[in-house]
């Protein structure tokens, strides 16, 4: 048995096959054209599909940015990608392939394949962290994905760590935690220190909250020089959780595949096969 995993990122859409026991089959690349509507970009993922389709495939997993409702499988309306709103993708997929179909956002998605196929293994609480150029996070409770009450959970990079900055985030909220430490925010000149020592405030209160088992750090951030390190030192010193010095923080083992494994990951769950 085996499932297709497609993520749909706002410059690419990456695709491939995967074995119930999580082995990478096949993958492949093509543009997304998302600057080109709806018709266009919702073509090249039928394209992404179609490539990996065989007669043993027995569900699509999707992952694409947010906001999106995964429980109704739509799309809600992700910035950059025109004419994607309020989109039933879930439902257009169904009726195009005939195969099961599972929608989820792509942190959520990454947070689980880690969970079942990377640095997560053998643990049942896992806090993934993605730091690009957006913050987002997937959270595994108890070994499933936790979605809230309107499975928008997870927007972690829209809390706010300083209210009274002049920094704007494209959310409209003042000081979130993307607006001051993502790549974007490199990008403007923020000195390295200061942005990791806000990290690791910013997650020290995540532990806080949430107690996870293990917290895995992917993303194009991750290649900072010490940036682990710097959080590992940082954390405990701001959370009330007692234990957070012997909290595993470790980077994410999937690399550039995670969206692929993460869509195909969140197939095979619905499917009840891992």
């Amino acid at each position: 048995m085996k499932v297709v995993g497609v993520d749909i990122g706002r410059t690419k859409i990456a695709a491939g096959c995967v074995s119930g026991g999580g082995a990478l089959l096949a993958s492949s690349r093509i543009p997304a054209l998302s600057a080109e509507g709806f018709e266009m970009s919702f073509a090249q993922v039928l394209r992404a599909i179609e490539s990996h389709l065989s007669a043993d495939v027995a569900g699509i997993g999707v992952c694409a940015p947010g906001p999106l409702d995964p429980r109704r499988g739509v799309i809600l309306n992700p910035p950059g990608w025109p004419g994607w709103r309020d989109i039933p993708l879930g439902d257009l997929l169904r009726e195009k392939f005939g195969l099961p179909v599972v929608i989820d956002n792509d942190a959520n998605a990454a947070g689980l394949a880690e969970f079942r196929f990377g640095a997560g293994r053998g643990f049942r609480s896992v806090l993934y962290i993605t730091l690009s150029t957006g913050i987002g996070a997937g959270i595994i409770l108890d070994g499933a994905i936790y979605h809230g009450r309107t499975g928008l959970a997870g927007e972690v990079g829209h809390v706010s760590v300083d209210y009274r900055s002049q920094v704007i985030c494209g959310c409209g909220s003042r000081g979130c935690i993307e607006a001051l430490c993502s790549g974007a925010a490199i990008a403007a000149g923020y000195e390295f220190d200061e942005l990791t020592r806000r990290l690791g405030v910013w997650m020290g209160g995540l532990v806080s909250v949430l107690d996870p088992e293990i917290v895995i750090v992917g993303g194009g951030l991750t290649n900072l020089d010490g940036l682990l390190d710097r959080l590992r030192a940082t954390i405990p010193a701001y959370t009330v959780n007692p234990y957070a010095s012997t909290l595993p923080v470790e980077a994410a083992a999937l690399g550039g595949e995670v969206g692929v494994y993460g869509a195909a990951a969140i197939a095979l769950d619905a499917l009840g096969r891992v």
